[in-house]
């Protein structure tokens, strides 16, 4: 593994290369991006993909990468453009892509943007309101949790944020009045740190579940677009939000082992299935 620094004006974005370039093997480079996991998130599946050249990234501002534009918010067209760069600098493009979480909605927009930077992108989970009929209620329930971080810091933000992403079905009435739950109740610490920067649990990243792709410009790409949901997650957010955007582009969403970390081991207390799904991801990039 290298590791690089591209300086650019705002940041100094960091990425691993993990084989060599250009790839031994002629197939495209296989760059694994997430949002707001960088890329320690992905150690489980470069061990699976021994044989082919992977690379990953922390996002602007996260892990490794330094941001010089004193800014705080995580936007998928900025970040989009983070990747762009990093697949320039990469020299051997277009790349494959595993896409997940916020990740995924910087990929769509890097597909709309730069749609001959990836060859094959499987969206794992995209996080996006806008394909929801129930979107207003999401974000009511959004507002609510990141007002429970604000009020009593991570520990009861992160239990508010893990009540509404598990629950199934849309956000209803019912759950909107639902008090706020007890982080003890999920093993999480309950004493408050005093730190209100999270960017899961803030308001810095809301512009990652209010993007709203261009359905059409993602049809017309090049790219191979295939959305995929962990078959644990179909009822809940992330798997609902697959599965509209999924319609909306004229498919049905690919289902993947596990749940929305599924492509995990055991390192961040949320394992999935990190061998079926590097297995399910090869089968699907190996079809053209």
């Amino acid at each position: 593994m290298t590791q690089h620094v591209l300086e650019l004006p705002e940041v100094d974005l960091v990425y691993d290369v993990h084989g060599p370039l250009p790839t031994a093997d002629g197939r495209p480079p296989l760059m694994m991006i997430g949002q707001p996991m960088d890329a320690s998130g992905f150690q489980a599946q470069v061990k699976l993909f021994d044989d082919r050249t992977v690379v990953t990234y922390d996002p602007r501002g996260l892990g490794r990468s330094t941001r010089k534009d004193g800014g705080v918010t995580n936007d998928p067209a900025t970040q989009a453009e983070d990747v762009h760069a990093i697949i320039e600098a990469l020299g051997d493009g277009p790349v494959d892509m595993l896409a997940s979480s916020g990740g995924a909605v910087s990929a769509l927009a890097l597909v709309t943007a730069h749609p001959h930077d990836v060859a094959t992108l499987v969206a794992h989970e995209p996080p996006i309101d806008s394909v929801l009929p129930d979107a207003e209620a999401v974000h009511r329930a959004r507002i609510a949790y990141t007002q429970v971080y604000h009020d009593k810091g991570w520990g009861a933000g992160m239990a508010a944020f893990i009540a509404m992403t598990s629950w199934e079905g849309e956000v209803t009435d019912e759950y909107l009045a639902q008090p706020a739950p007890d982080p003890a109740a999920f093993g999480i610490p309950t004493e408050d740190d005093g730190k209100r920067d999270d960017p899961l649990l803030s308001e810095v990243s809301w512009a990652v579940p209010l993007y709203v792709p261009d359905i059409e410009a993602l049809k017309a790409a090049p790219t191979r677009i295939v959305v995929a949901v962990g078959e644990e997650s179909r009822k809940v957010y992330t798997g609902r939000t697959a599965i509209a955007l999924a319609e909306q582009l004229g498919q049905q969403a690919t289902v993947f082992p596990s749940h929305h970390g599924g492509f995990m081991g055991g390192e961040f207390g949320y394992a999935g299935q990190p061998e079926a799904f590097a297995a399910k991801l090869r089968e699907v990039l190996d079809q053209k």
